[in-house]
């Protein structure tokens, strides 16, 4: 074309999650049966949506009202719902107008990065959940600044690190803190987040804190909401309703603004992004709708300790299948659905293998990490993939130096799940021996 078109952010823009199913789906062609355990949807994984849920969903789609706009920041009665909840915990205190709905907290993340000014840089950790790291990445149209979480101290954020890249890199203006944390499975303990805080207001900064899991913790640990802790530091909660509802289809998610009236400068930034919401007009009214119904139903606490129950058990059964494999690393999830497990250093080169029977599976795998740049922990992922039909995604896909992969803990079979990691643990020792 006479003039380039290409945002400068648009190489930044990568999503390995989704990008491997292209991969696995060319490898059922092939005959080779798939575990999908690379994405963080319930429902695909045979989640069972309880009737009475479905039930108010139904009566709400009867209702007129469900089908025509709503206000830009959202249905104004479930707002105000989420304000009291919000209040009753005796932190920061927030009213209807301090809350924001999306269409998923995709379309959030979009324009909380994408409205910054272009000089003004988020710090995300390292891993990182992609779509936080590469829209961050894609609006400085740069890689992304990250502060470590360290997998010798059960994922928790790396504090003299985090200082560290606050203070050496003057562009940044805002800290991201994934609690409970996606890819890790990591639960911060409220000093950890009382820590963050304090850097905050030491160094002038805004928070963004990714809530969407918060209700979904297990194995005895605990932690606190941003708005518990966040004292008069200006900040931004994210929540939503599709990982513990769950509802990922429905795009429904928001944000509750914390200290908006204390810096102009955030008030303004914070307003940019309502008149983009205003632009768009509003998000999906009837998600917003049945939410209030859906978490105040007497079964609802019962069904969701149900779930936060099996990940519990679940978390522990893949631990104790890959704790003890020479040449990994490996922490058991506390929070949320996933489990990150990463290599040591020099434990995987571009020589290793698995065996493959299907010529055609085998011949495809080879030819896609055939390329001297490929990740040694995708080449892993690729391997593991068409020997096994396991899906999983390379670590380094997080915003990371580490080698590893993420897999989650949302199968239901017990006895699918087992075999599942039983045959992950079998094919880590088998790949490095090769």
């Amino acid at each position: 074309m006479r003039t380039d078109i290409v945002h400068i952010g648009a190489g930044e823009l990568t999503y390995e999650i989704r990008n491997i199913v292209n991969v696995g789906m060319k490898l059922q062609k092939l005959g080779r049966t798939t575990n999908w355990e690379n994405i963080g949807d319930p429902i695909m994984k045979g989640e069972e949506i309880p009737l009475w849920m479905k039930e108010i969903v139904s009566d709400a789609v009867m209702q007129n009202s469900t089908y025509g706009y709503c206000p830009t920041k959202g249905v104004l009665s479930t707002r105000e719902y989420i304000a009291a909840e919000t209040n009753k915990r005796g932190g920061a205190q927030i009213d209807a107008e301090d809350i924001l709905f999306f269409n998923g907290l995709g379309d959030a993340i979009s324009k909380i990065f994408g409205f910054l000014k272009r000089t003004a840089r988020v710090l995300v950790p390292t891993p990182s959940y992609t779509t936080h790291s590469s829209a961050e990445a894609a609006h400085a149209g740069d890689k992304p600044l990250t502060y470590i979480l360290d997998p010798n101290h059960h994922w928790y954020p790396d504090l003299d690190d985090l200082e560290k890249s606050i203070k050496y890199n003057p562009a940044v203006a805002g800290i991201l803190i994934i609690n409970p944390d996606n890819p890790t499975g990591a639960v911060y303990p409220t000093h950890i987040l009382k820590s963050i805080v304090e850097l905050a207001r030491r160094y002038d900064l805004f928070i963004v804190c990714d809530e969407v899991y918060h209700h979904i913790v297990y194995n005895g640990t605990s932690t606190s909401p941003l708005s518990d802790v966040i004292g008069d530091v200006p900040a931004i909660a994210m929540r939503g309703i599709s990982k513990e509802m769950p509802w990922p289809g429905s795009r429904c998610g928001w944000i509750e603004v914390y200290n908006g009236d204390k810096d102009p400068m955030f008030a303004k930034y914070i307003q940019s992004i309502l008149n983009a919401k205003m632009v768009e007009v509003c998000s999906t009214t009837l998600p917003q709708t049945v939410y209030p119904q859906v978490v105040q139903h007497p079964k609802y606490k019962e069904y969701l300790e149900e779930r936060i129950s099996r990940y519990e058990k679940f978390s522990n059964i893949a631990y104790d299948c890959l704790k003890d494999l020479k040449g990994v690393l490996v922490n058991r999830p506390n929070g949320a659905f996933y489990m990150s497990v990463c290599f040591e250093d020099g434990a995987l080169t571009h020589d290793q293998i698995l065996p493959i029977d299907n010529n055609e599976v085998r011949e495809m795998v080879e030819s896609l990490v055939s390329p001297e740049g490929t990740n040694v922990d995708k080449r892993f992922v690729y391997y593991l993939l068409g020997a096994s039909g396991v899906c999983v995604v390379p670590l380094s896909s997080f915003a990371t130096d580490l080698q590893g992969f993420r897999v989650t803990l949302l199968e239901r079979d017990e006895d699918i799940f087992r075999k599942v990691f039983e045959t992950i643990a079998v094919s880590i020792k088998k790949y490095l021996e090769s």
